[in-house]
């Protein structure tokens, strides 16, 4: 066997009678199926992938690997895919013993074309609808496991998980833009899990945590001797992650040389090592990622446009965690969770004021700054937070009480902050100048700074 199977094949048709054989490949083609004809078995049942979308019908009786034996592979691959057997007048019993071991049908020879072409699109049928279950559930599995990895019901949220689910299921390179403690790496490791190459490696590198002198080596590998102390062959960390991810963090920090390097692998899809001359072909996808604006570096001469280009064909942003505040109570109280768990604590529940702080504090350190804080909650340690806006008293009262102090003591923190108008104030908080005025009139606040005339509503 000399060629891979082709992916736009419905039927895979194998018989060593090169008269038949023939004869069914017309059969076949005539009704306006994709048919690939082959006259052995042999390496066959590593062509067929598990979600190969096609059947195969196969003689029972061939030299070297029989039908029998190829059934038993396929199914060890896929025991969905239907296998279609052709038999003689004399394997009739031994095809019903076949069909008990799961093939789909069985043609006794001489069989009419028409009963060919049933079996054949009955059989594909079955195998669209097993796909499409296939797929169904898959998403489903995926959405849960975005949703347990990236906690949060804002809306910024949720177009984050559905961007990660879109690009996941695709080899493009992606970009992922976002501030120190967003979680770069775990929608990295994301796009990754619900791939295609989630069997492959996932290989995390940091660029900025790499000395200048051994970056190339540790990214595209050397060979012994390639500079004085390679006293060995090294494996880069591209090479390494063939058939499955890289990760590059903080990729801004590499320097104009290695970014050269790296633009030329991202294009032709080969490292080199250094000291060789032998380009090694690559299977990989590379994610990058950066807490910096990659095309303002690029206007200053710091990173280089044609690469800021290559990388941003698929870019997704992290939503620093100031702008989905109202998912702070959320991950706080699933990171508290954890750690309770982890140490043999019990869960501690939140009071009024703590989660007023949580809600109002404005996360610098974006989410890993709030997993530490419910790290420190767990163990039960006071809840100090750095910079956070106000002092807010305890509250007591229902629940419509609460939301009424939390409301003042919100707006009252954006008021200590400077701003030249009421209406700095109002697109701070995200509120109408309008509905901002009455609420100061309402909780007894006043604005103190910028022009009067400027606040007419």
């Amino acid at each position: 066997m000399t060629n891979a199977l082709d992916a736009h094949t419905q039927v895979l048709l194998i018989d060593d009678d090169p008269h038949l054989r023939q004869a069914l490949s017309q059969t076949l083609d005539l009704a306006g199926l994709k048919v690939q004809a082959l006259g052995d078995a042999q390496g066959v049942a590593e062509w067929v992938g598990k979600d190969w979308p096609g059947v195969v019908v196969t003689d029972i009786r061939m030299p070297g690997i029989d039908g029998l034996e190829l059934l038993g592979q396929l199914r060890e691959r896929d025991p969905d895919l239907p296998v279609l057997l052709i038999t003689g007048h004399g394997d009739v019993p031994l095809a019903v013993q076949a069909m008990r071991a799961g093939a789909y049908d069985f043609l006794e020879k001489p069989f009419p074309s028409d009963q060919l072409l049933d079996s054949v699109h009955r059989a594909l049928d079955l195998r669209r609808l097993v796909l499409e279950n296939r797929s169904l559930r898959l998403a489903l599995s995926d959405r849960q496991q975005l949703s347990g990895r990236l906690v949060g019901q804002s809306p910024a949220m949720r177009r984050l998980r559905e961007q990660i689910g879109a690009l996941a299921a695709t080899n493009a390179d992606v970009l992922i833009l976002g501030e120190t403690g967003a979680g770069k790496e775990v929608v990295a490791r994301a796009l990754h899990d619900l791939s295609a190459r989630r069997d492959g490696p996932f290989v995390a590198i940091n660029a900025g945590a790499l000395a200048e002198s051994v970056v190339e080596s540790e990214l595209f590998g050397h060979e012994q001797g390639a500079f004085t102390g390679a006293q060995k062959r090294r494996i880069g960390k591209f090479e390494f992650a063939n058939g499955g991810t890289l990760f590059l963090d903080e990729i801004e920090s590499m320097s104009l040389d290695v970014q050269v390097k790296l633009l030329r692998l991202l294009q032709e899809r080969a490292v080199e090592r250094l000291g060789a001359n032998q380009l090694i072909p690559l299977d990989i996808r590379v994610i990058a990622a950066t807490k910096e604006d990659l095309r303002q570096a690029a206007d200053q001469g710091r990173f280089r446009a044609d690469l800021y280009y290559r990388l941003n064909v698929a870019s997704l942003r992290i939503p620093p965690l100031r702008e989905r505040g109202e998912d702070a109570l959320l991950l706080f109280q699933h990171f508290a969770e954890a750690a309770s768990g982890r140490h043999g604590m019990a869960a501690r529940s939140l009071d009024s004021n703590q989660r007023a702080l949580l809600l109002t504090h404005t996360w610098p350190g974006n989410v890993r700054e709030l997993q530490n804080a419910a790290e420190r909650f767990a163990l039960g340690l006071d809840l100090a937070l750095d910079n956070t806006p106000v002092d807010l008293p305890q509250v007591a009262g229902g629940l419509s009480e609460q939301v009424e102090a939390f409301e003042r003591a919100l707006i009252a923190a954006e008021l200590t902050r400077p701003h030249g108008s009421l209406r700095s104030v109002a697109e701070a908080l995200g509120l109408p100048r309008k509905t901002l005025s009455d609420k100061l009139r309402k909780h007894n606040l006043s604005f103190s700074g910028g022009n009067p005339a400027d606040e007419q509503d």
